[in-house]
């Protein structure tokens, strides 16, 4: 994808969300992460907190792709609201809290990035900054 179809610093603003997407919480997958790296989680209670991190990973490092991201800067205040069960759709979104000019070349946006439930309860949050591309 061309630089110029990317999300830079400059077409984030304070306030705006985007989607991240979404992910099925799998119960084979639950079993197999629960065996592999939480072996005295019983898979019955649904998605280990470990997972539910991981599954945010992916929707934000598949999203990312479109961004002129340059650099991840910190991942902060990680809060686990509530174990998701097996079947459960989970959503996740970034809302920008901050943004931060660093020279003409780059900036850091300092967003709050969420995993909801298909009730839009509050599954999973945290604070990320990252550097961005200015246009």
């Amino acid at each position: 994808m061309s630089d110029e179809f990317l999300t830079h610093f400059d077409d984030l603003e304070v306030g705006q969300v985007v989607s991240l997407g979404a992910c099925a919480v799998d119960a084979e997958a639950i079993a197999e992460f629960s065996r592999r790296f939480a072996p005295n989680w019983d898979a019955a209670h649904g998605a280990p907190d470990a997972m539910v991190y991981a599954l945010w990973c992916k929707l934000e490092t598949e999203c990312a792709k479109s961004w002129a991201r340059t650099k991840s800067l910190a991942i902060d205040a990680l809060r686990f609201a509530r174990t998701p069960p097996a079947g459960e759709l989970l959503r996740g979104r970034l809302t920008v809290m901050g943004k931060d000019p660093v020279g003409d070349e780059r900036g850091v946006i300092i967003a709050q990035q969420d995993l909801l439930d298909e009730a839009g309860r509050l599954v999973f949050s945290c604070l990320t900054r990252a550097v961005f591309l200015r246009r």
